[in-house]
């Protein structure tokens, strides 16, 4: 079992930056890839970023070039670097775990309880 907990989330003006945490406890998180998603009001939970267990990064490309995902396997974190945030980014962000990332949450066996970010225009 691994325990997941999102922070970071926050109020920000649109072109500003926040960075997200996805804290592990239980298992080291090196043994999962670690996905962020968000869902935004009234919207489907959508795929965002996924770094895989051997460390191969993808985005979605609504996020690309402005996200950053990473993870730091001896602090057992992952993160997620937002840049240049946009009002459209405004969602509930949550990380999961598995031993494989899908872009679809379906089936992901480790869920975080969420972050809010919410960017001002």
């Amino acid at each position: 079992q691994v325990q997941l907990v999102e922070s970071g989330g926050g109020l920000v003006q649109a072109g500003g930056s926040l960075r997200l945490s996805c804290a592990a406890s239980g298992r080291t998180i090196s043994r999962y890839a670690v996905t962020w998603f968000r869902q935004a009001p009234g919207k489907e939970r959508e795929f965002v970023a996924a770094i895989s267990r051997s460390g191969g990064t993808y985005y979605a490309d609504s996020v690309k070039g402005r996200f950053t995902i990473s993870r730091d396997n001896v602090k057992n974190t992952g993160y997620l670097q937002m840049n240049s945030l946009k009002p459209e980014d405004t969602a509930v962000y949550y990380c999961a775990a598995d031993d494989v990332w899908r872009r679809t949450p379906n089936g992901y066996e480790y869920w975080g309880q969420g972050t809010q970010v919410t960017v001002s225009s």
